[in-house]
């Protein structure tokens, strides 16, 4: 008779034990736009706000996923299933770019859906060709982009590099390093509409 209630209580005993195994939470993680330099007072904002429409970004169907991916050699990733982007990095890096030529180009008024925006305004489309984290301690970010100024201007291209170093060991350091990387891009496509002036 008492070996009904010992078999119970040892399976109530394991049930509870194996309820107490969790899993690790997961991180969740977001590029953001650098401070940069307040601009010098010669700098003059144009009487008419300058208009810029982001969009599309692609990125590589490698990256394009809620886990974070770093690279461990030339032919192996690691895709960590508790460090994870806050939202896709097709939202996330025109949000960041559209910040950062905010602070490069003063005055301008961004708008990351581009089918809102009239024909007055700068149209960037970026292409991300290399989203990679090395265990090395780097990040490397390649992207082809193209400015196409209002009023059926002539279209500017140009592709971008921007290798950051990983200031120390984990995600924290890794996604700063790819803000630094995207303000980089932002910088030369702030260079292509400052030439193209209305």
């Amino acid at each position: 008779m008492r070996r009904v209630p010992l078999l119970a209580l040892t399976m109530l005993l394991l049930s509870f034990s194996s309820g107490c195994a969790t899993s690790p939470a997961s991180s969740f993680y977001t590029l953001n736009a650098i401070q940069l330099p307040e601009p010098s007072p010669a700098v003059v904002r144009p009487a008419t706000p300058i208009m810029i429409a982001i969009g599309p970004v692609t990125v590589p169907e490698l990256v394009d996923r809620a886990q974070i991916v770093t690279r461990v050699d030339a032919n192996r990733v690691s895709i960590d299933e508790f460090a994870r982007w806050a939202d896709p990095l097709t939202s996330q890096i025109p949000r960041v770019l559209g910040a950062d030529l905010q602070q490069l180009i003063p005055g301008a008024i961004v708008s990351t859906y581009p089918q809102r925006v009239d024909d007055n305004a700068y149209r960037v489309s970026v292409d991300v060709q290399e989203f990679d984290a090395s265990v090395q301690g780097s990040v490397m970010l390649a992207a082809i982009w193209t400015v196409l100024p209002p009023r059926h201007g002539q279209p500017v291209s140009g592709r971008s590099v921007a290798q950051e170093a990983v200031s120390g060991p984990g995600y924290d350091p890794l996604v700063k390093a790819y803000s630094r990387a995207l303000a980089s891009v932002a910088g030369e496509i702030a260079a292509a509409i400052r030439v193209n002036p209305l």
